[in-house]
């Protein structure tokens, strides 16, 4: 991509737009290259290979610049053999970053995106319950509600959800500890919220890549993160789901959705072949099923990992408490199909049950 003007231009455009991994910019015009490649280095991120050219041949200001963390400034006028052997060392200098990068420890923070392959079938429901349980075993989570205009995560806490959505993804960049402490709701010491309910219409939508980058953001700061994508927005957004490590399908047992559900397994194997798949059916026993769970399965080549039935009384207790059902009822059915689900997704058969000593035991008899 090419842009008119000099660095002034390159600040602008990269403020709204994802950044490059190489960038050639002319520093010709520039009254102060210092204070400007100082301003471009807060629009770039950290990894970004920045290639200055400009008229003033100062070995003070190469030093200067180098130190800004540019990789190379070349002085006009260039031939193409310069420019070329310039590119050409750049290049070789990110291509050794990547390998380094690919070569040190892996974030092992969870990342579990959360697709209802139909509405109104409890997604945003289970992924409330499954925050809470990962954030009572201890784990720092994050709960991220990408429903921009709906969304219900924080609600279900009764509590109010807040900007913080809505200003990250302005600039994903910027997400950090201090952001989050303000940005978030915490209806648990261990469970934040990143939630909004912007005004319909009133938000445009995420830049390419955003998604991606709050997703990593979180996961720099959190044990785990939870995010609650709603399935209209994989049409523009497919990015969310590349820093899976485990995705759950929500599902009933209908005509349409096992078409739909053939549908987002064959594009989440290509989108993120890295992540675990776990398909769920939700609100079991509400309706008669149009398809039974036998020829369901037949059809979309999987198992149901889980089974979760419609409780209406336990969740309307919950929702008047203002409780999601595992903290309110957790010995319900409802809670321990939530449980069995979550089990299966950590591998963690433990996650539940209560350590009891044997003197414990001994004495609750």
């Amino acid at each position: 991509m090419i842009f008119s003007g000099g660095v002034v231009s390159a600040v602008r455009a990269l403020g709204g737009m994802p950044c490059p991994e190489f960038l050639i910019v002319d520093l010709s015009d520039s009254d102060d290259p210092r204070a400007d490649m100082q301003s471009l280095a807060d629009v770039c991120e950290p990894g970004t290979v920045v290639l200055a050219l400009g008229t003033l041949n100062d070995v003070t200001l190469y030093r200067d610049l180098l130190h800004a963390g540019v990789h190379d400034y070349l002085v006009k006028p260039l031939t193409a053999e310069m420019l070329r052997d310039a590119i050409r060392t750049a290049e070789e200098a990110l291509a050794y970053e990547e390998e380094v990068e690919d070569t040190s420890p892996k974030n092992d923070t969870r990342q579990l995106v959360c697709l209802g392959v139909r509405g109104g079938i409890g997604t945003s429901t289970m992924v409330a319950n499954i925050a809470w349980m990962m954030a009572d075993q201890g784990k720092k989570t994050a709960l991220l509600d990408l429903d921009l205009f709906f969304g219900t995560s924080a609600m279900q806490f009764d509590l109010e959800p807040g900007r913080g959505l809505s200003d990250a993804l302005d600039n994903p960049r910027r997400v950090d500890g201090l952001f989050l402490e303000r940005a978030v709701v915490k209806p648990h010491d261990k469970l934040s919220i990143l939630g909004c309910e912007a005004p319909i219409g009133g938000l445009s939508d995420p830049a390419e890549g955003a998604l991606e980058q709050l997703v990593d953001a979180l996961g720099e700061n959190f044990d785990c993160v939870v995010v609650d994508v709603p399935r209209q927005m994989l049409g523009t957004h497919v990015d969310v789901l590349r820093s899976a490590t485990d995705i759950v399908l929500l599902t009933d047992y209908s005509l349409t959705a096992a078409r739909d559900c053939i549908r987002l397994l064959a594009h989440i194997k290509q989108i993120a072949p890295q992540a675990d798949i776990y398909v769920a059916a939700g609100k079991v026993g509400m309706v008669p099923n149009e398809v039974s769970e036998q020829d369901f399965e037949n059809s979309i080549e999987r198992p149901v990992d889980a089974k979760i039935p419609f409780d209406i009384k336990t969740m309307m207790t919950a929702t008047q408490a203002g409780e999601v059902v595992v903290a309110n009822a957790p010995g319900a059915k409802l809670s321990q199909a939530y449980l069995d689900l979550l089990r299966k997704v950590t591998s963690d058969d433990s996650i539940g049950k209560e350590k009891t000593s044997w003197f414990g035991k001994l004495f609750s008899r």
